[in-house]
């Protein structure tokens, strides 16, 4: 399987990155997180320092009153019987125990905390970003790719980059904490434990970066593959069922999924089986220091406290030292994700984003389209040219052409959802651009030709984009009865809280379109566009419809597209599309009147 080759930026280039795109809130929360740490690590040294003189007072509790830092305060609180003292050492030992053990909790707790509220808060900077992206970036890729950056790649940045940051940054506090206690103790057996350790997994690091890179590009590549999968099976139901292609989907699936699950077992394997190889290389190294201690003279008696020091010592390092490992292996392996993930991060916000609806842009004359050309991009073929139209306000377009003649691409004009490659829009004279198209959209309503319903209720459909409990109930049914819906979903048992299924499936197509065409009239637009939006309704409701629609208040600009003609005859003008450029213009009468010549 070809990999590409690894991202210049490395893994603390990308951690720097990440931090950039935290709030303001949540860097407080990291730091205050630090404190938090810092505690954690004198909690350890506490319960690490506590249990040489308890160990001390078990094997020998008189030697305790010779000791020059014990005497101050056994001298302080009087303790003359070594019971007593006794008594004290236990209490303070399990004390620090409990006080290590709490901290540590409540470190795990606090910073599992942080790491989700964190990934909400990137999953919805980068579902804001990809929504605030222009249409002609949404038309040039796919949405698994999206859907997968801001479900599967965010919660790889929780689980694989900001938790694992966070519990490396903790266990490395931590783990100092402890080697300064052992040092503290004895400085060669310090040395012994955490260089042999510290060396061991410092070699590890080294053999399994590459594999772990490798598995960071497998899996953040399969990922989008998988979900691309299960969204064209599902997708295509009809069809799938029809052909009985159900194993070709699976097939594709298990191909994307296979290796996506391999490099995941793969990385955890490396991430957690260097543990219990080193529980048991320390198990030996602690016997063979409790055989060297036994040698010397008055060993047993040194050896205890020592001893009792260095296996609390190796019992806490052991895990910490693991623990930070795993979550370097986690990040490395979570490396390709969280670059996919900041990708997204960095697309930029116009303007207008989380500010107030733009007020509409003044519109009392006319719409202009002057010398206007679009293509997709400069190595592309035009794909309209030269358009030189006027519309006055109220008029009722007809666009009619071939398929590949241009209409949709001249309805996104109108809608400013692609912005022209020359010439220019104009609103009464006033150009539009991307800075002021938020105004213009505002007068707009759209009934495309393949609507978009929501799987909740009718009335949510309608007004669609409308906070539940601030729907006009009242102008929710006015929309569905000039849509010529009304009858219908008021026969329906739950009326306009029925729901209509995903993507609308509990409707037939010409129902589906008169809710879309509801939608629009709920808005009370002043220019309304329906594209192809009678094409799945019959005969007789698609005449109902065009009744309701020439019902509309004549200050409203609207712009039909359709195959057949005949939808558009109360059209005050008709336009024909072809190649790209204007080819008649024209009222029903006189296109009509031409075709039939050109027919005889």
């Amino acid at each position: 399987m070809e990999i590409k080759e690894c991202p210049k930026e490395d893994i603390f280039q990308l951690l720097g990155r990440l931090w950039l795109h935290l709030s303001a809130r949540r860097r407080l929360q990291c730091g205050l997180l630090l404190v938090l740490m810092v505690i954690s690590a004198f909690a350890e040294i506490l319960s690490i320092g506590t249990v040489l003189p308890f160990l001390g007072l078990l094997s020998a509790p008189d030697s305790i009153f010779d000791n020059p830092y014990a005497k101050p305060v056994i001298h302080t609180l009087g303790i003359k019987d070594p019971a007593q003292l006794l008594l004290l050492a236990t209490g303070a030992f399990c004390l620090a125990t409990l006080m290590a053990g709490a901290t540590r909790f409540l470190l795990l707790v606090t910073s599992i905390r942080i790491s989700v509220a964190t990934g909400v808060d990137l999953s919805a900077s980068v579902y804001l970003r990809a929504l605030y992206q222009p249409y002609a970036v949404h038309v040039t890729r796919n949405s698994s790719e999206i859907i997968s950056g801001i479900s599967s790649k965010t919660d790889s940045v929780i689980y694989s980059t900001i938790l694992p940051a966070l519990t490396l940054i903790g266990s490395s506090v931590i783990l100092i904490a402890i080697l300064l206690t052992i040092l503290w103790v004895d400085v060669v057996i310090a040395m012994a434990i955490f260089g042999g350790f510290g060396l061991v997994y410092a070699i590890l690091i080294l053999i399994t970066r590459r594999t772990l890179l490798t598995n960071s590009k497998i899996g953040a590549r399969e990922t989008g593959l998988v979900l691309k999968a299960l969204q064209e099976g599902l997708g295509g139901i009809r069809d799938v069922l029809i052909d009985g292609t159900q194993n070709t989907y699976c097939k594709v699936y298990r191909d994307a999924n296979l290796p996506l699950r391999r490099a995941q077992g793969s990385s955890a394997f490396i991430g957690a089986s260097p543990r219990f190889a080193l529980e048991a290389i320390g198990m030996l190294a602690i016997a063979v220091f409790a055989y060297i201690f036994a040698q010397q003279q008055n060993g047993i008696t040194k050896l205890i406290p020592l001893l009792g020091v260095v296996v609390v010592g190796a019992q806490r390092l052991l895990p910490v030292l693991q623990q930070g490992y795993h979550s370097w292996a986690t990040i490395l392996s979570g490396q390709k994700s969280l670059q996919d993930a900041l990708s997204l991060l960095d697309q930029p916000l116009p303007e207008y984003a989380g500010q107030l609806p733009a007020l509409p842009i003044p519109f009392r004359q006319q719409i202009s389209l002057r010398q206007l050309y679009f293509r997709y991009s400069s190595d592309t073929p035009w794909v309209l040219q030269d358009l030189n139209l006027k519309i006055v306000k109220g008029s009722r377009v007809g666009l009619i052409g071939k398929t590949g003649s241009g209409k949709s691409t001249l309805i996104d004009i109108l809608m400013s959802l692609l912005q022209p490659s020359e010439g220019a829009l104009e609103i009464d004279g006033v150009p539009i651009t991307s800075a002021n198209c938020r105004s213009w959209q505002a007068h707009i309503a759209h009934v495309p030709q393949a609507i978009y319903l929501a799987d909740c209720s009718i009335e949510e459909n309608i007004a669609f984009g409308v906070e539940k409990d601030k729907i006009n109930h009242a102008r929710v049914r006015e929309a569905a009865q000039k849509a010529q819906m009304a009858d219908t979903i008021e026969s329906w048992p739950m009326k306009y809280q029925t729901f209509v299924g995903e993507n609308g499936i509990r409707l037939s197509g010409g129902q589906r379109q008169r809710i879309g065409i509801a939608r629009a009239l709920y808005k009370f637009a002043d220019v309304i566009i329906f594209d192809e939006a009678t094409s799945a309704l019959d005969n007789e409701t698609e005449e109902a419809v065009m009744q309701a629609i020439d019902c509309i208040s004549k200050e409203t600009t609207l712009f039909i597209v359709a195959h057949r003609l005949t939808t558009l005859k109360n059209c005050s003008i008709i336009i024909e599309l072809d190649g790209g450029i204007v080819s008649q213009t024209g009222t029903f009468e006189s296109i009509v009147t031409k075709l039939a010549s050109t027919d005889d």
